[in-house]
């Protein structure tokens, strides 16, 4: 993937935040889109194809939290959502909703253009040679399509940052790892101090893989040290 044919849409009510990431993303080559609310948001998708989303959380009519729950219902497409709020709930509900990261208002362009690139790396896809479909547990996960598949056959798939939680967790079996370094792992940069946004993310990957913080047996919580995935990893094909 190269940034000449990377394309970002922009949903954001606020022309000047829109007309400062089209031209400092393009200066960077990228393509961007904009739209104004929700309602250009299916339109959006549907004619551009874009790979990545910036979506705002306030804004009139339906807001981004309730977009990017419903685009989740069918689309794994990376969100990074922005929010002028600084209550962290909002920032929260977002992560628990399916977005990839969060910026809050006023941010530096620089630090988004680095957190967009992050991303983009981290959902590219793997090379032909790479191992696709990996078991664990009662679960195997297709690496190329980013979905989860269960005894059954069934798949579901994932959002890009439960993907990409996951596939840590894959790559470090039985390892016990610190919530920092899962962070760094998975997001591609340190966790700001007091950060607690891995606790939201685990406890929603337990969530698709049917456990709950008090009885999960293949993500377990080790007591003042972080998260294991308990369970051996094993490439199928």
């Amino acid at each position: 993937m190269t940034m000449n044919h990377t394309t970002v849409a922009v949903i954001d009510d606020d022309a000047e935040i829109c007309e400062l990431l089209q031209t400092y993303l393009e200066r960077h080559g990228f393509k961007v889109v904009l739209g104004e609310d929700g309602d250009a948001l299916p339109t959006l998708i549907r004619d551009e194809d874009p790979d990545l989303l910036i979506l705002d959380i306030m804004m009139p009519g339906e807001d981004g939290l309730s977009l990017c729950r419903d685009l989740r219902r069918h689309s794994s497409l990376p969100i990074i959502m922005l929010t002028a709020s600084v209550d962290e709930t909002d920032r929260i509900l977002g992560l628990e909703l399916g977005a990839d990261d969060y910026l809050a208002k006023p941010f530096n362009p620089r630090e988004l253009l680095a957190r967009v690139k992050a991303i983009l790396r981290r959902v590219k896809p793997l090379p032909a040679a790479a191992t696709r479909i990996v078991r664990f547990g009662p679960w195997s996960l297709d690496r190329i399509t980013r979905e989860l598949i269960d005894d059954a056959g069934n798949r579901s798939h994932l959002s890009g940052a439960d993907y990409q939680l996951l596939g840590v967790f894959l790559d470090h079996p039985e390892q016990v790892l610190s919530r920092e370094r899962l962070f760094d792992l998975s997001r591609g940069r340190r966790a700001p101090p007091l950060d607690r946004s891995i606790d939201v993310h685990v406890c929603r990957l337990r969530q698709r893989l049917g456990e709950d913080a008090q009885h999960s047996q293949l993500i377990r919580t080790v007591r003042g040290a972080g998260y294991v995935l308990a369970a051996p990893v094993e490439s199928v094909m």
